[in-house]
């Protein structure tokens, strides 16, 4: 059998972290905190953390971490994972840039597409993401990677005006009066 471990920290006895172990909702803290109220009523260590399912070593290393930070240290740490590839600076000039839209004349493009926005942020920024990427950035900014259709640069506006006027196939706008009928 192990020796048992040493608790220095005398904030609670092991009765009051089962009743505190109640209250809790985070699983993995319950069990660390079961585990300790053994330990404090004497059982040894390689019992206390068999009955909660984790080693001895374990068991240890939770002891250590009670002591140093009492219950607040029984929880969960979640990982701060990795730095972001654009900044908040960079993804908000992405999104005047996308607002802005692109000049033909220089981007080469009429509308944005998240292939053309993904040469973009290389482009700008060094940064090689995948397509799919630049779709999850647009979502997060709270723009949608559908858009209008493209307008053709050399559209002639009143040509357009005159054939909706003129031609027997276009009716205008929906409306509540009656369309003809086509025999």
């Amino acid at each position: 059998m192990g020796a048992t471990v040493k608790i220095t920290r005398a904030d609670h006895t092991g009765a009051e972290l089962r009743a505190l172990s109640g209250r809790c909702s985070d699983g993995a803290q319950v069990r660390r905190m079961l585990a300790l109220a053994l330990v404090l009523d004497g059982r040894p260590r390689s019992e206390a953390a068999a009955l909660n399912g984790m080693d001895r070593q374990t068991l240890c290393d939770w002891v250590h971490r009670y002591n140093a930070a009492g219950i607040e240290g029984l929880k969960s740490r979640k990982s701060p994972g990795r730095e972001p590839f654009l900044t908040q600076d960079q993804k908000a000039e992405l999104h005047e840039l996308v607002i802005k839209g692109p000049d033909p004349a220089i981007d080469k493009v009429v509308r944005w597409r998240c292939v053309d926005l993904q040469a973009e942020v290389a482009r700008r920024w060094s940064v090689d993401v995948h397509e799919s990427t630049i779709g999850k950035w647009l979502g997060q900014l709270g723009l949608t990677r559908l858009q209008p259709r493209p307008v053709h640069p050399k559209k002639d506006a009143e040509a357009e005006a005159t054939f909706k006027k003129t031609s027997p196939a276009w009716y205008g706008p929906r409306s509540s009066a009656p369309r003809p009928a086509h025999r």
